[in-house]
């Protein structure tokens, strides 16, 4: 029979089993209706999901173990060496951040403790949207009440899809929604280079261009909403044409939602393409209904964000070295310090993905990650840890912010949580 937890009553592991409704953590979009069967140590996905799913949940993981100065240690004794780096430097790094809500609280007891800075591998991307929430705001719809209410989706930026391959299917045209908004009456609108499927749409329109000029497009379009005469120009492969076509579905459009993944506007200064879609969201609100979709949030990172806005009332690339949280985007971005010999240590955690290595650095680095994490040297020291939602429960938050969602214990490894051995290495302080 189905379960929902993979040990038996005397809280052994059992043997074999069958998880229904389980929830992925290998995409912002957290989809929950996956199942998955596990034999021994072995996991295959049977049902639902996509190749990111199918990928995280069936790698095999390999022998791994604590190691320091790249010798086997038991693990107490990683931890020890963990605290005493983490207690001699003076500026220490929080990085990778790839983890559930527990063990990123687990790391911000630590920051605050240690005086350290605390910034995501893909802030960079969230920061896209930071920027313009801060400086001008936005309106924004959920994954739900895009799936339930719009009629007209416009998807912007190139290969959406690889970043979140179930989104055409589950929320822009599901088999059925909450309020008779079924998919055959959807148009959807493809603004970029990329996947342009989207069967039983009842139109596919595509405009392709390239990243750098979809924030152009956007502005002749808002342009045209307002009334304005446009020189006939030509945008990739964008027309004055189309873009007057375009206009005349916002127009008509019920709910209309412009959906955008922050890492697919991947070129310098893409901060303003996202201005130019809430600007362009804004200005439909005056005579209709529209609304904002970002996505993202992969390894972790919406989840990483919350939590530190939670705890220091700041988004990411905060630093407690003064003992009070001090926000700044620019001094505080890990990546940048790095680069600049800036900071004395790095911890970087990633539980989920072996490919989110820890950057190039002279600095000593502690890892605490996934067993197969591609590290280009041993670092100082290395603890694995066990992948919320396959190796033991835990919660990530979805990447409309709106949404914590429960992760289950396939029971694939005895691994540790990131979120206690991190408290072990705050108690050895």
């Amino acid at each position: 029979m189905p379960t929902s937890t993979a040990r038996d009553d005397t809280g052994r592991r059992v043997p074999s089993e069958l998880f229904e409704n389980v929830t992925c953590p290998f995409c912002g979009m957290l989809c929950d209706d996956l199942d998955v069967e596990r034999d021994g140590a072995k996991l295959a996905l049977r049902n639902n999901g996509c190749g990111k799913a199918a990928a995280g949940f069936q790698r095999m993981l390999p022998k791994a173990a604590p190691m320091v100065a790249g010798k086997e240690v038991p693990l107490p004794e990683a931890v020890q060496a963990a605290a005493t780096l983490i207690e001699a430097a003076a500026m220490p790094l929080y990085g990778g951040l790839a983890t559930d809500v527990d063990s990123m609280r687990a790391v911000m007891a630590l920051v605050e403790r240690t005086g350290g800075i605390v910034d995501h591998a893909l802030s960079e991307a969230q920061y896209r949207n930071t920027r313009t929430l801060q400086t001008v705001g936005w309106t924004t719809s959920t994954l739900t009440e895009t799936r339930n209410r719009a009629d007209l989706v416009i998807v912007v930026g190139n290969d959406l899809e690889k970043l979140h391959p179930r989104f055409i299917e589950r929320i822009v045209l599901p088999p059925d929604s909450m309020f008779g908004v079924t998919a055959p009456k959807r148009t959807v609108v493809f603004l970029g280079k990329g996947a342009t499927k989207a069967e039983g749409a009842g139109e596919i329109i595509s405009l392709p261009c390239g990243g750098e000029e979809i924030g152009e497009v956007l502005g002749v379009l808002r342009a045209r909403l307002r009334g304005f005469r446009v020189a006939p120009v030509k945008i990739g492969g964008v027309t004055l044409a189309k873009i007057d076509a375009l206009a005349e579905l916002c127009r008509q459009a019920k709910y209309g939602v412009v959906v955008w993944s922050p890492p697919a506007l991947d070129f310098p200064y893409a901060e303003l393409t996202v201005d130019q879609i809430t600007g362009l969201v804004k200005d439909l609100n005056q005579t209709g209904r529209f609304a904002g979709l970002s996505l993202g949030g992969a390894e972790g990172g919406t989840t990483a964000g919350a939590v530190s806005t939670w705890q220091s009332g700041f988004p990411l690339r905060v630093s407690y070295a003064s003992g009070a949280p001090d926000y700044d985007p620019y001094r505080y971005a890990i990546g940048r310090m790095l680069a600049e010999s800036e900071g004395d240590l790095l911890v970087w955690i990633a539980s989920f993905s072996p490919d989110l290595a820890p950057p190039a650095t002279k600095v000593p680095t502690i890892v605490l990650g996934t067993p197969g994490i591609k590290l280009a040297k041993p670092p100082a020291v290395f603890i694995p840890v066990g992948t919320p939602g396959v190796d033991h429960a835990g919660t990530l938050i979805r990447c409309d912010n709106v949404v914590s969602l429960p992760l289950k214990d396939l029971g694939r490894s005895e691994l540790p949580r990131a979120a206690d051995v991190l408290a072990a290495i705050e108690a050895a302080l």
